[in-house]
């Protein structure tokens, strides 16, 4: 593969390591001497020695607006002290901070309690609870009783959609949900509505989040420091279906979420619980339960021969692709001109629940009607996707409930089940069988490395030895790559985080060529979806950019120690075709695995573009 580098925008650190010294400044902090870069903050200079001032609004490079007033410090400017705002005041050459004084420690503490007091403060009933972050700060400040009683609002809850809940009487509006969905996914859902007191962070006219633009990927909730934002729970359908005795209970497991679930358990990111998570749903007491890892290969082998015919002129070029169900809606909204390209594939999360209901069924002699389909997905997106009217096969929905990372959690917590303690146990056979191309299909570039692996092996292509394509790994935002099939160079291109997809999709329009694209519309990919477990640390977004690697570096760990690397070399993949499918793209593969997509927002789009 030929690597070609290019500028990703967000996506990539946006601040500069090892800056000249005549752009870096000499300051206190602390009565401690420091030198911090020219142009940085004074948040920032103090977490360089080892002092973390309180913050809430701030996330480096997305969010720096002061709006929250949390991380209040003395700055003593030419013998005059005065209170500033840390994440937004620039560090200056002699300048004085004081970090730990009484003054700032009052200030900050009566920040906090002003928003409390006009806080929703029913923290028994949040989903945020003790992994909040102004919860955590009331605790850290010693906050036990509230001075100040304020007005609080009584604003409906808006939960019209299958994904996502947004509680406005949680809203503390540090403004991350708006700067998140601007500057990482170039959505624009959010905006500020009315002034002071009345101030809301909502999408235009307070709508619901299904009835606009919003793509579903849940990065606004990731970003919400209290419980106003979270996903559309189904733990009590999940629960009212297990204990139904005329149903059969399936789940089927993301990938991603073998190497995440372990943190809600207090087990480092980035380890493997593979057969944990297999014993934990047994325990629960789902009565099968699968990898998604096995539909991944499927999805693979579907593909790679969707993408060899497009090569041969039967469908358009570039062949995108389309298990990631928030980067799908956000074509749909702003570039219904390129569903064509799409891969019609169904995403492996949708396959598996088609061939749940179909092979599983009629080869175990199960009423589908009886049989409950549940994933757990990294992926609030899932939520709307399992609810999308073109994914239903044979008149039944492929997946009837989706429950995110966190959801599981909850579910093993309220059931006493300790997770860290369980014995290994493996996922059911056959539809349990997967590839190290499986695994990788939750990191960004996972799918491209995974389709490469196979469409080379079937055409006996340049480097069709070659497992490991390196070139395209990483969590730069865009990265391009070529390689030879049948002869003539295939140039691909792969973007993660949906600002990042917009700039792609840009090139393409003006005529740029590429043959294979894939898009994960969450940043680094299904490791960083929006139902993942949230990194509730002050250094928030360097937490969740470190999880999100150690969590990637898993996956390729159990990709390197599979037995099979190629998804068309999965056996329980090649008798699935042998005893039902028959050939990949047949009549009945394009039935029960393929789908279709509809264009949204076709007034938006054309005011766009």
């Amino acid at each position: 593969m030929e690597k070609t580098t290019m500028d990703t925008g967000i996506g990539d650190d946006p601040h500069i390591n090892n800056i000249p010294a005549e752009e870096k400044v000499k300051l206190w902090i602390d009565d401690r001497e420091v030198v911090a870069d020219k142009g940085g903050n004074l948040l920032e200079a103090a977490k360089s020695i080892g002092v973390e001032v309180p913050s809430l609004c701030y996330l480096r490079g997305i969010n720096e607006a002061g709006v929250c007033r949390v991380c209040l410090v003395e700055v003593d400017s030419g013998g005059r002290r005065s209170l500033q705002a840390s994440c937004v005041y620039p560090v200056s050459e002699g300048l004085k901070i004081y970090t730990n004084s009484p003054r700032a420690r009052r200030a900050r503490k009566r920040v906090v309690e002003l928003m409390l007091s006009e806080h929703d403060r029913d923290c028994t009933n949040c989903a945020r609870t003790l992994n909040c972050e102004l919860q955590r700060l009331a605790d850290e400040m010693g906050i036990r009783k509230l001075r100040v009683k304020g007005e609080t609002h009584n604003y409906p809850i808006s939960r019209k959609n299958p994904f996502i809940v947004r509680d406005y009487n949680k809203c503390i509006k540090c403004r991350r949900c708006e700067s998140v969905c601007r500057e990482v996914q170039g959505v624009n859902v959010y905006t500020a509505k009315n002034r002071g007191y009345e101030t809301v962070i909502a999408p235009a006219f307070m709508k619901d989040l299904g009835e606009v633009d919003c793509i579903s990927c849940g990065q606004c909730l990731m970003a919400c420091p209290t419980g106003s934002l979270t996903e559309r729970e189904y733990i009590d359908e999940v629960w009212r279906a297990i204990e139904d005795p005329e149903k059969v209970v399936i789940a089927q497991a993301a990938p991603a979420i073998q190497v995440s679930i372990g943190e809600s358990f207090g087990i480092a990111p980035g380890t493997a619980v593979t057969g944990k998570l297999a014993a934990a749903l047994r325990r629960i007491g789902f009565d099968k339960v699968f990898s998604t890892e096995f539909a991944a290969d499927l999805t693979i082998v579907e593909e790679a021969h969707e993408l060899l015919e497009r090569l041969e002129g039967h469908g358009k070029l570039p062949l995108i692709s389309s298990c990631s169900p928030g980067w799908v809606k956000f074509c749909e909204h702003f570039y219904p001109q390129f569903l064509d390209n799409l891969s019609t594939c169904k995403s492996p999360m949708e396959m598996f629940g088609a061939l749940i209901k179909t092979y599983l069924a009629e080869k175990e002699n199960i009423d589908p009607r009886k049989m409950v389909v549940a994933g757990i997905m990294p992926c609030t997106a899932k939520k709307f996707e399992a609810a999308r009217q073109e994914l239903v096969t044979r008149g039944s929905r492929d997946v009837d409930y989706v429950l995110t990372t966190r959801e599981l959690a909850r579910m093993l917590r309220s059931a006493g089940i300790r997770f860290d303690q369980l014995p290994d146990e493996e996922f059911d056979k056959p539809l349990g069988l997967s590839t190290g191309a499986g695994a990788i299909f939750a990191a960004t570039g996972g799918v491209t490395e995974a389709a490469v692996r196979t469409a080379l092996s079937l055409t006996g292509g340049q480097d069709n030895t070659v497992i490991e394509f390196k070139e395209i790994r990483g969590l730069k935002g865009i990265k391009e790559s070529k390689v030879q099939i049948k002869g003539r160079p295939v140039r691909i291109a792969v973007a993660h985080g949906t600002r990042n997809a917009r700039k792609l999709m840009e090139k393409i329009k003006s005529g740029e060529h590429y043959d294979f694209v894939e898009i994960m519309a969450c940043p680094g990919g299904c490791v960083g979806g929006g139902g993942q477990p949230i990194q509730g640390t002050v250094s928030k977004k360097e937490a969740a950019a470190e999880a999100k690697t150690k969590r990637t570096q898993a996956l390729y760990r159990i990709d390197a120690d599979k037995k099979f690397r190629r998804s068309h070399e999965n056996p329980a993949v090649k008798q699935l075709y042998k005893d039902f499918l028959g050939e990949p793209l047949s009549e009945r593969a394009k039935e029960i695995l393929h789908t279709s997509y509809i264009p949204r927002g076709k007034r938006i789009s054309k005011l766009l573009h």
